[in-house]
């Protein structure tokens, strides 16, 4: 197995155009646990840890720009005002140690349905900057992004450059299941922002469907029928925890069954959605 180092994005890009095979890690917690295990045997490795533009993120355009190579820990501290949903679900990810290898760009380049970051990027309307030596620069919507289990749209010549995620302008939350309290991969999880100047609210799900998805139909009723002004339905709130249970298609496996999934995305929706409704009208009456 060969080891490539690049210092700078430039020779990043070139060694992944003249390698396509070379599989990237950034902090490695998820490609160095199947290479322990032997389920992944690549050709070639392409260390991006040296790349110090990925791990800077800053405002741009009307939107937070996340290098793909910030950590967890970085997202957690400095970006928890901008941010609340992606820092949150940041904050369940793995140990300490964890936290301040594993990254963003990384979570996204394993496109694991359980991944704990897909969901806030899905609800907050993501778009993710991908590059090659030859095409130049694209950017995806986070909708576009998951083909299928750990499969995305990259092109075998592309890297990840960062994650484009406009700021919180109402509450986010984001809730995981799992079959303990830490260090523990979702059995389920899911996002909700809030947008009150859009009058719309975003959902993530994860861990629940053969790739994260959204729940349109709920996403739709609360668009036709949320009063923004009011306390929140209780026949409103239960239906759209149904229709986030119903955008659900899980499998059975060792961490959970597909009923128990689909049982945990109507409650934990339900949930989010009444912690971030008691915030938004909190806020309103500040």
């Amino acid at each position: 197995m060969d080891f490539l180092r690049p210092t700078t994005w430039e020779e990043a890009l070139a060694a992944k155009a003249d390698r396509p095979d070379a599989v990237p890690i950034q902090g490695g917690t998820d490609v160095m646990v199947e290479l322990n295990f032997d389920v992944r045997r690549p050709a070639a490795l392409l260390d991006l840890g040296r790349v110090a533009e990925l791990r800077a993120w800053g405002m741009e355009g009307g939107a937070c720009r996340v290098g793909a190579g910030v950590p967890y820990t970085t997202i957690i501290e400095e970006l928890g005002g901008t941010l609340p949903g992606l820092a949150q679900a940041s904050r369940t990810v793995g140990s300490p140690q964890i936290r301040n290898r594993g990254s963003v760009g990384g979570n996204l380049g394993a496109a694991s349905p359980a991944g704990d970051c897909h969901p806030p990027l899905l609800a907050a309307d993501a778009v993710i900057e991908v590059e090659s030596r030859e095409r130049g620069v694209r950017m995806i919507p986070a909708t576009e992004f998951y083909l299928g289990v750990k499969r995305s749209a990259l092109e075998p010549d592309e890297l990840i450059r960062a994650a484009h995620v406009r700021p919180a302008t109402g509450p986010q939350y984001f809730s995981k299941v799992g079959t303990r309290n830490a260090m523990v991969i979702a059995v389920c999880s899911f996002a909700i922002v809030l947008r009150p100047e859009e009058r719309r609210v975003g959902t993530g799900l994860g861990s629940a469907a053969p790739t994260p998805r959204r729940a349109h139909e709920a996403e739709d009723l609360l668009a036709r029928e949320l009063d923004w002004e009011a306390p929140l339905d209780p026949a409103l709130l239960r239906r759209f925890g149904e229709l986030c249970a119903a955008a659900a298609a899980p499998i059975d496996d060792v961490r959970g069954s597909a009923a128990y999934r689909v049982h945990a995305i109507g409650v934990m929706a339900r949930r989010t959605l009444a912690w971030a409704w008691n915030d938004h009208l909190g806020r309103r009456a500040a």
